[in-house]
């Protein structure tokens, strides 16, 4: 089923009619992760350059729908990080693909300041097929300073035709000015029985939609990303467990990255117990008695700083036991 054709949650259905109700040429699309930023993104872009939009959004099936299912649309400017693009199978220009082909360099992380002067030459030439043009930004806060202000111009004084959206899960990284210049939509969170039934609808067993929920924070494609992946609620509930007798064989077959998250969510966790709050990712059953807020805090400073290097580690496995061994060491500290 391509992409188009696959039907969108609900509450993002009626996010969109909302949004294509109202003018605009900039609009920012903001809000945690996992609540549908890129998707409702692309769903305002395919009905900016449908032949046939309806106040429901694109018909699916014209020329221009047809262009974006393949990524070859003349009217759509998309801007990612270079990994990401790959990721979700936008092709990347020439110049970026044979440098990246030739080893010269590897993908980028961040969106790159030569794409972006190409996006704002792109928003100068005249529309391929008079339906005006659109430039799609996302994850808008992986724009660098340089990058944000080569966008800054284009974005206050438009031409005439081509109208924008940035989709984000830290706006507070944007720069104020480029806040300042687009509409601002904050994703609206679902409630949880509308989630559940979606889950389900996608294929997640009914009796565990409600772990992967959880383990997900709430947040809804998140969970349909941890059930695809095929994590067991069963092992995620015995993670914290395994964690307090540092056995690393629990994050085996995560990547670092993944168990950095996974352990940062118990941290979290396990401070909100300790100051009695209810926690958010585990079953509170399910988690050891924590140590003090000092040793979590120092926990949750170190795992940020792991963070920043678990998407290309010296040595996987052995990060994995240096993370077991430090929650280890954690949980059992009694200062």
């Amino acid at each position: 089923m391509t992409e188009a054709a696959m039907p969108i949650a609900p509450w993002l259905a009626r996010q969109r009619q909302a949004l294509l109700a109202q003018r605009g040429h900039a609009w920012l699309l903001q809000g945690p992760s996992g609540l549908g930023q890129y998707t409702l993104a692309m769903e305002l872009v395919r009905a900016w350059l449908c032949d046939a939009p309806t106040p429901d959004g694109a018909c699916g099936h014209c020329t221009s729908c047809h262009a974006i299912d393949v990524r070859a649309h003349a009217d759509l400017c998309v801007l990612m990080p270079e990994t990401q693009m790959v990721e979700l199978g936008w092709p990347l220009p020439e110049k970026a693909q044979a440098e990246i082909d030739d080893k010269k360099r590897k993908p980028s992380r961040e969106i790159r300041v030569d794409a972006m002067r190409d996006a704002v030459e792109f928003a100068q030439r005249t529309s391929a097929r008079g339906r005006g043009k659109a430039v799609l930004v996302y994850p808008a806060e992986q724009m660098n300073h340089v990058t944000a202000n080569a966008l800054l111009k284009t974005l206050e004084e438009p031409p005439g035709d081509v109208r924008f959206v940035l989709a984000t899960e830290a706006a507070h990284q944007l720069l104020p000015t480029i806040r300042s210049r687009c509409l601002g939509h904050t994703m609206v969170w679902p409630q949880e029985a509308e989630m559940l039934q979606w889950l389900a609808a996608q294929g997640v067993a009914p009796d565990a939609a409600g772990a992967y929920l959880r383990a997900a924070g709430g947040r809804p494609a998140d969970a349909l990303a941890l059930a695809q992946a095929g994590r067991s609620p069963e092992a995620w509930s015995r993670l914290p467990r395994a964690m307090a007798r540092g056995d690393a064989t629990a994050l085996a077959d995560w990547s670092p990255a993944e168990a950095v998250d996974a352990l940062q969510k118990l941290c979290h966790d396990l401070l909100a117990q300790r100051v009695g709050a209810a926690p958010r990712y585990f079953e509170a059953a399910d988690l050891p008695t924590p140590p003090g807020v000092g040793p979590l805090t120092r926990w949750g400073r170190a795992l940020a700083k792991e963070a920043r290097t678990a998407d290309h580690p010296f040595n996987a496995g052995l990060m994995l036991e240096a993370l077991a061994a430090q929650a280890r060491n954690t949980l059992h500290s009694r200062h």
